[in-house]
Order: structure tokens, then sequence, then C-alpha cells
């Protein structure tokens, strides 16, 4: 009996010892059921809501385009455009050179912004703006100086930033007055965005506008207590314009009084050969002083810009109307009616012209207008070939260029003509060629050199003269006397002269050096030398 009550015992310890790990076994399938049964939802309920949503996407679209081309609308885009990609490794590095140059500028400036600004301007030290931003302030209120080193330094600064952005450009040409306007025009290889360019002109009506306005001009201006030759040209102007009115409204071609369309295509030819002799008369009207300004008051710069911009493709009237605008350059008085009207941009880009020709005239106008670092003034006739722009390198002398009989300033110093160079086959010659040879070789030999050509009427006679002139005109004294009352304007005479001269024009030489030696005190000597023919040549 105790034996089996001692084992009942025992049982019953067992059983009473494993009923909690029964109870945790239960736990964890419950739990296990749960999670399983939980995440089967959860999964199905995710698969479910992607399929609707794929099943709707698909169901319903949307086009977008109208709201694109709305949005187009709206919005302004700037689109950079792409750089070029780099074709080698030189190029690739040259790019890299460039760029650092230009971060290494753009340091400088920021950190001469920080050291000058007190200095200059106390209100631009509590402008909110990046020191680059105020840098560029800093060098236009500089050009403003009363001091001409800081003016003149201030210039050069901003004419050799290129890599400024198109607002910065923009902002310094709403801000600079007429002498830095003058001085960025006289700078090598300067940016055009410097310059606000004048608005285009506006649609004529009729080709007949700009030959009517060139009538009026002319009609106003005085013939009174003028030269011969002014008025001629005049009259023949105004005579070829009556002539060309005449072609217009009738002709062989009319019926009735209106002409048919042929006759007045023909009207081209005439209109731009009377606009022609109509330049040639406010040429001679633009050397008179007291001309000058009444061609201002009359309309003469703008109607001069308009025709300039409507006979683009014609070298020749370029040529005479920027001519007109050296010659009125000379009265200081009409200088800031010149820049308002919007010539300063235009004689910029002219001097970075391939022709000679036009860079020349180009560059007279603009040394006549340059009352900053030029004190000579080049009358009509009298062209700088070199310098034409602003130099820190002294001029140690003067060459002058005096052409022959039937020459003139340009084309008599020609290395040689065109067509010779093409039908002798010498194709490198042709790359070489040159249209004015003291511009192109002697100014690269010689930088320290002041080359002048001086152009003049040359016509011994009636037969092919210009215009008729008086008898004492015809002389050659006084068209010798002429021509040194050019140069001495023109400052010749205050350095060592060196005198080239061609046929008619060593006449002109021998004749003025006499006068010369009276009107010029400080020549002390004076050496001749005469060669019947020079030729110039290259060795092979």
């Amino acid at each position: 009996m105790s034996i089996a009550a001692l084992r009942l015992i025992h049982c019953r310890r067992l059983t009473s010892a494993g009923s909690p790990g029964v109870k945790k076994v239960f736990q964890w399938k419950a739990l296990r059921k749960v999670a399983k049964v939980t995440a089967a939802v959860v999964i199905g309920g995710c698969v479910f809501i992607t399929y609707e949503m794929v099943a709707l996407d698909k169901a319903v679209t949307i086009d977008t385009s109208a709201i694109l081309q709305e949005k187009y609308k709206s919005y302004i885009y700037l689109r950079a455009t792409a750089t070029a990609e780099k074709k080698n490794l030189i190029a690739d590095l040259t790019h890299k050179t460039q760029r650092e140059l230009h971060k290494a500028a753009r340091r400088f400036l920021e950190l001469s912004s920080r050291l000058f600004l007190q200095s200059l301007d106390e209100h631009f030290s509590h402008v909110d703006a990046h020191p680059y931003e105020v840098a560029l302030w800093v060098l236009l209120k500089k050009t403003q100086s009363a001091n001409k080193d800081v003016r003149l330094q201030a210039v050069q600064e901003i004419a050799a930033n290129h890599h400024w952005q198109d607002y910065q450009y923009q902002t310094a040409a709403q801000v600079i007055d007429r002498r830095t306007a003058v001085g960025l025009a006289r700078t090598p290889h300067v940016d055009l965005r410097f310059f606000r360019h004048p608005l285009p002109p506006p649609a004529l009506e009729d080709s007949l506008s700009a030959e009517n306005e060139l009538r009026q001009l002319l009609a106003a201006l005085p013939l009174s207590e003028v030269d011969k030759c002014v008025q001629y040209f005049t009259s023949l102007a105004l005579r070829e314009s009556d002539q060309s009115v005449a072609a217009q409204r009738g002709g062989l071609w009319c019926f009735g009084g209106n002409g048919l369309p042929y006759a007045q295509s023909l009207t081209s030819v005439p209109s731009e050969k009377v606009e022609t002799f109509c330049l040639q008369a406010l040429v001679q009207h633009s050397k008179v002083q007291s001309h000058c300004d009444l061609i201002v008051s009359n309309g003469g710069l703008p109607l001069l810009q308009r025709l300039y911009q409507l006979r683009r493709e014609s070298l020749k009237i370029q040529r005479n109307i920027v001519r007109i605008i050296g010659n009125l350059a000379l009265n200081e008085g009409v200088h800031q009616a010149i820049f308002q009207s919007g010539w300063l941009p235009v004689l910029a880009e002219m001097m970075q012209s391939p022709h000679i020709m036009q860079a020349s005239h180009a560059a007279r106008a603009l040394a006549n207008l340059d009352r900053d670092t030029v004190t000579e003034k080049y009358q009509d006739g009298v062209y700088i070939l070199h310098p034409q722009t602003r130099d820190n390198q002294p001029i140690k002398a003067d060459v002058l260029f005096i052409h022959g009989i039937l020459g003139a300033a340009f084309k008599t110093w020609r290395q040689k003509d065109r067509s010779t160079l093409e039908e002798e086959g010498d194709a490198k010659g042709s790359d070489d060629y040159t249209e004015c040879w003291p511009k192109s070789w002697l100014a690269a030999d010689c930088p320290n050199l002041r080359v002048l050509s001086v152009e003049y009427d040359s016509h011994l006679s009636d037969w092919m003269a210009k215009c008729p002139a008086e008898n004492q005109r015809k002389s050659l004294a006084y068209r010798s006397r002429e021509l040194l009352n050019k140069l001495k304007l023109a400052g010749v005479g205050e350095r060592p002269v060196v005198w080239v001269a061609h046929s008619m024009g060593g006449i002109l030489s021998v004749l003025s050096l006499p006068q010369t030696c009276q009107t010029f005190t400080q020549i002390s000597a004076t050496l001749y030398h005469i060669s019947g023919h020079v030729r110039l040549f290259q060795e092979k």
C-alpha cells in the first residue's frame, strides 16, 4: 500500500510540473496561426490593390499635350546652347586654361571691389549683391571719375572682360557715357555687346522716301559763301533727284501717267545713284563748320543712320556716310548728338571690318570723337592707318604717304590687283594679299610709327575733274598749302617725319617742305632721298 501511495504521489507531481510547458506550446501555435492569417490578408490586399491600380491606369488615360502647350506659352525658357565637343587634346587644354584665367580674373575683380568699395562710394557697401556684381558697378563708376588716368584705366579693364553674362553687358551698355563708349570702340577686339545697337529703320512706303529726305536736307543747307565744288555737287544731286522722280512717274513705258511695274523696277539702280550724288554733296557741306550744326538740327544723323542700314550691301555708300560722320566729328559741339543717334556701335563694328578702307574711315571718325587720348584732328582726306586704336606704345615718328596723279589714299598703296594674282596663279601671294601694304606690313614691322595716308584732288585738267573749281585751286601751290594745313591739324611736325610720295605727290612734298620749315619751328633739318623707281620684292 505504501508503495502504491508513493507512486501515486510521484505521478501527481509529474503532472503538476508539466502543465505550464504545454500551455506555452499552445500559445506559440496560436500566434503562428494569427501571423500566417494576418500576412496572408496583408499580402493579398496589397496584390489586390496593385492589380486594381494597374487596371485603372490602363483603363483611364489623360492626354497632357494640351497642358504642355499652355505651359510653354505661360513660361519663358532660357536654354543655353550646348558647347561644341573638343576634337583634340590641345583644344581641350586651351579651353580649360581660358576657364581658369576667367576664374582668376573674376577673383581679382572681387578682391578689388572689396578693397576699393568704401573709398569709391560708401552706399555701395550696403548693396545686397554679389561682390562680382559690385565689381561691375565699381568699374562703371571709375569711368566717370574726374581723374583722366582713372577713367582710361577703368575703360581698359572693362574692355578686357570677355567672360561676363549677357545681362552684364547690357547693364554696362545702359550706363556708359559718351567718353566711355568712344574709348571702348577704340579698344582692340572689344566685345560689341558693350554698345546699345540702334533700332532697325522703319519700313519705307516707297523707294523714293530716302531720296526725298536727302533732297530736303540739301535744300535746307545754304549755298551762299561756299565754294563752287559745294554748289556743283548740290545742284548735281538735286538735278539727278528730279530726273529720278520723273523716271519714276513716267517715261517710255508709261501710259496715262502711270508707270508700268517693269519701269518701276528699273528705278532701283537710279535710286542708289541719286543717293550717291546726295552723299557726295553732303560730304562737301560737312567740310564747312557752320553747316555741321545745320545738318544735325535738320535730322541728318538719323537719316544717315537709316540709309546706312538700308544700304549695308554697298560699301561705297557706307564709306561716304562714315566720311560725313568723321567730318561732323571735327566739331566737338555735335559729339553728344552723334552718340545719342546710335553711331558708336556702328563705328565700333566697322572698325573690326576686314576691309581696310572701311576700318580706316571708322578709325578717323572715332579718333575725332576721342578727346581723352587724341589731341589731333584728322580733316577730310587725312586717314590714320596706324595706330587705329588706343595704344600705350609711344609714337616716335610719323610716316606720310602721298599718292600721285589719279591715285587715292588706299588703292595707290595696294600690293597688286587681285585679278593679276589670279591670272598669274600665285596662290601663296593671293593668301597674303593686302589692299594697303603700309597698313598691313609697315605697322606690323614698326609699331612705334604713326602711319598717315593723304588724299587730295590729283586731276590736272577739267576733262576728268570731279568738280569745276577755281583756277587758283588747280595750282600745285594751293594744293600744297591746303595739304600742309591739314597735316598741321593732324599733329605732323611734333616728331620726326618721313615723306613717302609717288609721282605728283613727290612734287607736292617738295613744294610743301620749304613752307614746312616756316610753319613748323621744331624742324631742324631736312634730308632728301629721291628714287626714280622703287620695287618691293620678297626672296623665294
